[in-house]
């Protein structure tokens, strides 16, 4: 994507759904070091995903801003090293 990042989004705490605001995405699985490795996904029509490495089901949300999730705690934000 030239004109943005593409959001990443983790399930450390292992929940049953994540709600997230992009349709397009990628999923670590739990935070390093037990991540897997770094999957993009994309919805495309669809408004849910099943993250085949963690089974971790994200559903689409319109009324969460892009690159946001439910629950924020869900959003991986890399470290700059």
């Amino acid at each position: 994507m030239a004109h943005g990042t593409t959001p990443h989004f983790h399930n450390t705490e292992g929940l049953a759904r994540i709600a997230v605001g992009s349709k397009e995405f990628q999923c670590v699985g739990a935070l390093p070091p037990f991540d897997h490795p770094h999957i993009y996904l994309d919805m495309g029509k669809d408004s849910e995903v099943v993250c085949p490495y963690c089974s971790t089901l994200f559903v689409y949300d319109a009324a969460l801003a892009v690159g946001t999730s439910n629950p924020l705690s869900a959003i991986f934000h890399a470290d700059a090293a």
